[in-house]
């Protein structure tokens, strides 16, 4: 199985994070300046969830290219 990286969290986590700040401002009691923070921190956290979704797209296309008698192996999480 892969291996995370203890620096970023997987994806239902950021989901629920990006989820959060969403709330945060769509709330409108943030100053400008902490929706600016929020806005930058809620793209990044876009940004790590589309890439994590391309690896698990990866990963099934591996997994479908491979024929039924190929031994298994571990897939090799690029960091």
């Amino acid at each position: 199985m892969a291996r995370k990286s203890a620096s970023s969290p997987d994806f239902e986590s950021t989901l629920t994070q990006l989820e959060t700040i969403v709330a945060r401002l769509e709330s409108g009691e943030l100053p400008l300046e902490e929706s600016l923070k929020e806005f930058e921190q809620g793209i990044q956290l876009a940004q790590l969830g589309q890439a994590r979704l391309q690896q698990a797209e990866q990963r099934i296309q591996i997994l479908l290219q491979k024929s039924e008698t190929a031994p298994l192996s571990d897939y090799e999480e690029k960091e």
